[in-house]
């Protein structure tokens, strides 16, 4: 576990304190965006389940999914712990968590990279910052490299990022999060499930992040993605894995 994820957190919580935002709170439900290159990008906004909402986060799923079906007995807790989400079907997707993703159009496989969806990352992130100066970022698998990306590319109203099993190798040529992650200034959790974090690939990542002071964790027991926070995927109690995420959110200062 790293420490330099917190250098200049003060900074990025003054940036996160500002009441600058003109527009107001969006109404709950689907909507649609545009990704830099045209693309309809598909998407909801939830609002926090009790009060004014602490901050936003803009949440994605992994590949082959979409966000509703990853995240259906995860978001119940973030809306609870005082967060307005607004969660995104991304352009490389499908139907592995039982719902099917809207934005991925037929033969995305083939049409798109990885890569390719950080257009549709960038729309989300945009959206909610057109709402909210404290925003952070969570992105499962591929979407983890991705948003590490994206901050990195515009850190504006961004106070932290999440990465679940942060993709690198082959298929995230040109995206891979170690490309940027050197240089990003907002605070940064990775976290990789037991059986990952023994592959030499994925061990030499995490010394990586650690090396440049980010903060990681490995989540024993745990599945690939944001999924090692689902019980019932897991096939075991979370709560460890639960109480690093929550700690580190209120680290950057935005929890109940």
């Amino acid at each position: 576990m790293g420490s330099r994820a917190w250098v200049g957190t003060a900074a990025v919580l003054a940036i996160g304190f500002l009441t600058g935002c003109s527009a107001p709170r969006p109404e709950a439900g689907p909507l649609s965006l545009t990704a830099a290159d045209g693309l309809t990008v598909y998407a909801d906004w939830h609002h926090a389940s009790v009060g004014a909402p602490v901050g936003t986060i803009a949440l994605f799923h992994q590949g082959g999914g979409d966000v509703r079906g990853e995240y259906e007995r995860i978001l119940p807790r973030l809306l609870a712990l005082g967060y307005d989400v607004v969660a995104a079907d991304l352009r490389r997707g499908g139907n592995r968590f039982g719902s099917q993703n809207r934005t991925s159009p037929p033969g995305a496989d083939t049409l798109y990279s990885y890569c390719d969806a950080l257009p549709d990352v960038m729309a989300v992130v945009d959206e909610a910052r057109r709402f909210s100066d404290q925003v952070v970022l969570w992105g499962s698998s591929f979407s983890g490299a991705l948003v590490v990306q994206a901050a990195a590319i515009d850190p504006a109203g961004i106070l932290g990022v999440l990465a679940f099993s942060p993709a690198s190798g082959d298929p995230m040529e040109g995206c891979r999060p170690e490309s940027v992650s050197e240089g990003l200034t907002v605070p940064f959790l990775a976290i990789r499930p037991a059986r990952e974090a023994e592959i030499p690939s994925v061990k030499a990542q995490l010394v990586e992040f650690q090396s440049q002071g980010h903060i990681t964790h490995v989540a024993d027991p745990g599945v690939h993605g944001a999924s090692m926070l689902d019980a019932e995927r897991v096939g075991a109690d979370t709560g460890e894995t639960w109480r690093v995420v929550e700690a580190f959110l209120g680290g950057i200062g935005i929890t109940k």
